[in-house]
């Protein structure tokens, strides 16, 4: 099962657009997991934009380095889900060209990282998603209680 996809730069840019909180200003997307995380390259190096979790962090500075990590079960545990996403595939879940795997209730809301809560979702449409999510509540004090989001 091939845990990644990459999209044509207009979809990654569409699909983006809700994360210009985060520094990726000149950071190119180059791929993404099946999750819609999304594997960006500047001059510095390679990047982890995790939708999930809403962070922004470095990975390697080579593309090399990138596959390298990819290529080992702990690579593809921490960056690509990719027992998740595996056994969402075997359940039947699978996924057209343009979809991702999201979860019903993100786990930033408190739902579970498990298959029970996985859907189908486009790739642009849970980016971005995902991006307003984070923006909205990144500064709230652990344990707020949230009444509502809002998605524009």
């Amino acid at each position: 099962m091939l845990l990644t996809k990459t999209f044509a730069p207009d979809v990654y840019a569409r699909g983006l657009e809700s994360w210009s909180w985060i520094d990726i200003e000149n950071k190119v997307p180059v791929l993404a997991s099946l999750f819609g995380d999304v594997f960006l390259q500047d001059m510095r190096g390679y990047w982890f934009l995790d939708s999930v979790e809403g962070t922004l962090t470095t990975v390697a500075t080579t593309r090399d380095e990138l596959q390298t990590t990819l290529d080992t079960e702990e690579g593809q545990d921490s960056f690509l889900m990719g027992g998740l996403a595996m056994s969402a595939e075997r359940l039947g879940i699978l996924l057209q060209p343009n979809e991702v795997y999201d979860f019903k209730i993100p786990p930033v809301l408190g739902g579970k990282t498990g298959v029970e809560n996985i859907v189908k979702m486009d790739f642009v449409v849970s980016l971005n998603i995902a991006g307003q999510l984070h923006d909205q509540i990144r500064h709230l004090p652990p344990g707020t209680k949230i009444k509502g989001i809002q998605l524009t």
